[in-house]
């Protein structure tokens, strides 16, 4: 039984600007390839997902501009920033220590 995942706040910011950090995307795509990637494990709601992207973009860590899209309509595209490089690196130091500490605690109690 495969069951997607619900994504806490800071969880999807960080996939995001993963997943930035690969390529210039527009919303859509981003999506899928979070859920390619995780094999349907996570899915991203378009309720969720663009709040996320409006929230990094004011913060400065990703940037976008209106271009055409594969099928030739406009689309969002999205990059990161240098601030979002940086701020990526920082989101994933603060996942490991985080999933190291769960990990602990599941391996011990």
């Amino acid at each position: 039984m495969n069951q997607a995942v619900d994504l806490l706040q800071g969880t999807l910011d960080l996939l995001i600007l993963k997943t930035l950090a690969l390529e210039t995307m527009h919303g859509w795509g981003i999506a899928q390839r979070i859920q390619q990637i995780s094999q349907d494990a996570l899915q991203v709601q378009q309720g969720s997902l663009y709040p996320a992207l409006h929230r990094l973009e004011q913060q400065g860590w990703i940037e976008a501009e209106w271009r055409p899209s594969e099928n030739n309509r406009r689309a969002k595209y999205y990059s990161l920033t240098r601030a979002g490089r940086k701020q990526l690196e920082v989101e994933t130091a603060n996942w490991e220590r985080l999933s190291a500490a769960i990990r602990q605690i599941l391996q011990t109690v």
